[in-house]
């Protein structure tokens, strides 16, 4: 069986979709598959909404950790992309950072790069960048989701949401059944509601 190449939109300040990241890179150990991580923007999909203070709020800290993830692709390549992700969203969603050029610059030094990069999260020249990948998934999936959103060999879905993070094979029969359902043509939706917070332990 040849290896499924996985598509997967992320926006840092997101923590569903870093705990959905955690649950893939648990999926890539166990089953054969291989993730380009690429950029999405909460910002730039709720642009037109009408949203609380608080969260508007929040949607500038997407812009800007986008932003740096961006200036660090352009400068060292799309490798540089999960691990910086990674540093990032761990700093924002595990030690509680306040999202700002402190974190980021932490973030850039574990991960080898210019801590300089961190100034990239004023800079408005990379939302371009950022838009054409976050508009890249969202035409897989439509208008009405938001992150994470996965594709994998013609098949494009958003989520799953999920807490905790399932390990192992459990991992790999969740990724199993996300597909299983998704590749179904007529499959739109399935929910419930969240009794759980993310819960990254």
């Amino acid at each position: 069986m040849s290896r499924s190449n996985v598509q997967f939109w992320f926006d840092p300040i997101c923590p569903w979709a870093f705990m959905t990241s955690r649950w893939l890179l648990e999926v890539e150990k166990i089953r054969d598959i291989s993730i380009t991580w690429n950029l999405f923007s909460l910002a730039h999909l709720n642009r037109d909404k009408e949203v609380a203070p608080e969260y508007k709020a929040k949607l500038i800290r997407s812009w800007q950790a986008t932003r740096v993830i961006a200036a660090a692709q352009e400068k060292s390549g799309p490798e540089i992309t999960l691990p910086l992700y990674s540093a990032i969203s761990s700093r924002i969603h595990l030690k509680k950072m306040d999202v700002g050029h402190e974190l980021f610059a932490q973030a850039l030094i574990e991960v080898g790069a210019d801590a300089e990069l961190a100034g990239a999260e004023n800079d408005s020249s990379f939302d371009k960048t950022i838009i054409a990948s976050h508009e890249a998934g969202i035409g897989l999936v439509g208008s009405d989701v938001g992150t994470p959103i996965i594709a994998v060999e013609g098949i494009a879905f958003f989520g799953p949401v999920i807490s905790p993070a399932p390990k192992g094979e459990e991992a790999g029969k969740l990724w199993d059944g996300v597909l299983l359902s998704a590749s179904y043509p007529g499959f739109f939706e399935i929910k419930r509601s969240r009794t759980v917070g993310p819960i990254f332990d």
